[in-house]
């Protein structure tokens, strides 16, 4: 278990590539990918977790089950994957105590798992800590922030970048944490990864 990291969990998007699919409503192992995702962060020993909610959110809320966390809306979200990352690190600001980390993890990435998580949440060193999961030694999600980096992240965060100039401008400073063994980045976004969503898992 890792203490003091929260999770942020980027479910926002409409699925433009998808025809307008919601992504956080997908369904994989009968669930939706908002509730498994955000059940993985649980799992890696993430809190509180911080879904952050866009397309389609009034149906998302009312079909996946969310416990515990703690949802929040962008209504702002077809500008892109920055403004949901701005509102969920502004979430984590708001909170009476502020973690000492913020791990974010994306809704379409359905084989990232808790493992996966827990693994590059226990890089946190200090508040400086920069990290994220490797897959083959290539840069993927999720990503740790340190608590000293979330204001800038969130200053920074524009468009559909989010943080990754970020972490380029800093990538002497990123510990690359390879899940390969225990994750695959696969990601839905085109109607050809639909079918992945119901047969066998990608091999690590």
């Amino acid at each position: 278990m890792v203490s003091g990291v929260a999770g942020v969990l980027l479910a926002a998007g409409g699925g433009r590539r998808l025809g307008g699919r919601v992504k956080a409503l997908l369904r994989h192992r009968g669930r939706p990918l908002v509730e498994l995702a955000a059940g993985e962060l649980r799992g890696a020993g993430c809190a509180p977790v911080v879904v952050v909610l866009g397309a389609g959110a009034d149906e998302v809320v009312a079909c996946a089950r969310l416990d515990g966390c703690r949802v929040v809306r962008n209504p702002e979200w077809e500008s892109g994957m920055g403004s949901s990352l701005r509102a969920g690190l502004a979430a984590l600001a708001a909170l009476p105590e502020p973690p000492a980390g913020a791990l974010v993890a994306l809704v379409d990435q359905p084989w990232v798992s808790a493992a996966a998580m827990a693994r590059v949440a226990g890089a946190l060193r200090s508040p400086e800590t920069l990290a994220a999961a490797a897959y083959a030694g290539e840069r993927g999600h999720p990503v740790l922030f340190g608590a000293a980096h979330l204001a800038a992240v969130a200053a920074g965060a524009r468009g559909d970048r989010g943080a990754r100039d970020y972490l380029r401008a800093r990538a002497d400073r990123l510990t690359l944490v390879e899940c390969g063994d225990v994750a695959s980045p696969q990601d839905i976004d085109q109607p050809a990864d639909l079918e992945r969503l119901s047969g066998p898992p990608p091999h690590h």
